[in-house]
């Protein structure tokens, strides 16, 4: 097969996918399926409510064809698969929509077939569970009927500096021919150019430690800051002077949500536990980090103390829900866990997040959303999510939120020390 041969499908069309599937349809003709019949229907009227794409980006696509309709699929002859890998209750890997879709495609794989994988995994995954479910419902032979590979998703939900096409795509395949046929075909989408992995389990392990890295690092300045706090030192004076150094790393404190930072380590740390490793610091940092939402109430609630605000039967906004600045996504976002501790200690919470248009039942239950925050209302005001709608705003206009005394806590540096009552 070469590239000109090949009929794409993009199986998910969320965060990652969608971008993907919409960089090939500019090009050639692709199949983008998703089982959410509600995602297909809005998708074919132009509107994403990710807002990755523009309405002109998706109607650009040209040959991009949406359907739920698995039928659809059978054309094809090579499948990328970009569904969501969660993890569980447990901090366990939740493989169940990866083994969904394996075995969808292996019940349309024909010889000569190659699946896709972009979705974040442990190293060995693709070969282990998803290999034997194709096998299974083609009753195809791997490496001799159909052909695998992994090229690990790099989205960064709401970025749009750093688009699919402007960063350097890893690639792999099970064997040498497929990896070229895979790495010819990122590279005719990637403008940054392309990295071919040696074999699909390093390809795995480069995803899968990319956001560890990141999860370890945040999870060092949180606890300085833990410190800094204890001392009386603002830590973004410290970061910054610390930074006039060429080689120091600009992290800075926060809550670690959303599908990313605040999940992959965990599918590394279960694959190690399997092998009889107990991962050290990837679940220190972990344990560390979801303990923040925790540490923010807490220290807002002894400020509320200190100047004579009671907490009890208090009225407090939150300032976006969101898992990260300028984006709609909800998913393990970490804010749910400074509103639950300040609704234990008897705070009624408001929250307000342009970004958000509705929220579950089960949000409901904890919090008030609110589309506009009242005015000389609240006895605490906390910024928990960059926005740049809330920069825009302006210190004043949000102060402008708070009762005559009130304390305003900015977690995100949005405002200088002197404008802020309270920062990470």
């Amino acid at each position: 097969m070469e590239v000109k041969d090949i009929k794409l499908a993009v199986i998910g069309l969320g965060y990652v996918g969608l971008p993907l599937a919409s960089a090939f349809g500019n090009l050639r003709n692709v199949v983008g399926f998703d089982i959410n019949e509600e995602r297909i229907f809005d998708l074919c009227n132009l509107h994403d409510s990710t807002r990755e794409l523009s309405s002109e980006e998706i109607e650009q696509s040209s040959g991009l064809k949406f359907t739920s309709n698995e039928s659809e699929l059978a054309d094809c002859n090579c499948y990328i698969i970009t569904v969501p890998t969660p993890v569980d209750e447990n901090k366990n890997p939740d493989l169940f929509p990866l083994v969904t879709a394996s075995t969808m495609i292996g019940q349309y794989l024909e010889k000569g077939n190659i699946v896709i994988y972009e979705s974040t995994v442990y190293p060995g995954a693709t070969e282990e569970i998803c290999m034997p479910i194709l096998e299974k419902e083609s009753s195809l032979i791997f490496n001799e009927d159909f052909y695998l590979g992994y090229s690990p998703e790099r989205i960064n939900p709401g970025d749009k500096s750093h688009r699919i096409k402007d960063i350097i795509k890893v690639t792999s395949g099970s064997n040498s021919e497929t990896a070229d046929l895979i790495d010819q075909l990122y590279g005719t989408i990637i403008d940054a150019g392309t990295h071919k992995a040696s074999s699909i389990k390093v390809a795995e392990a480069a995803k899968v430690i990319e956001n560890t890295q990141r999860d370890v690092n945040i999870a060092l300045v949180n606890e300085l800051a833990i410190i800094f706090d204890k001392l009386d030192i603002d830590t973004e004076e410290v970061l910054l002077a610390a930074g006039s150094k060429w080689n120091f790393l600009p992290f800075r404190p926060g809550l670690v949500g959303g599908h990313c930072i605040g999940v992959d380590p965990y599918y590394l740390t279960h694959k190690a536990q399997l092998l009889d490793y107990e991962p050290k610091i990837i679940l220190a940092g972990r344990q560390l980090n979801d303990s923040m939402g925790k540490y923010v109430s807490e220290k807002l609630c002894r400020e509320m103390s200190n100047q004579g605000l009671e907490i009890n039967d208090s009225r407090i906004l939150i300032m976006g829900l969101t898992f990260k600045e300028d984006c709609p996504d909800l998913r393990n976002t970490r804010v749910i866990d400074i509103i639950n501790e300040l609704n234990i200690n008897g705070a009624t919470i408001d929250a307000f997040d342009p970004w958000v248009s509705s929220i579950s039942t089960d949000l409901k239950a904890i919090v008030n959303f609110v589309e506009k925050p009242l005015e000389d209302f609240y006895d605490a005001i906390v910024i928990a999510v960059g926005h740049s709608q809330f920069k825009d705003l302006g210190v004043q206009k949000i102060r402008s939120f708070g009762k005559k005394e009130h304390i305003l806590f900015d977690l995100k540096y949005l405002f200088s020390a002197e404008e802020s009552d309270l920062r990470f």
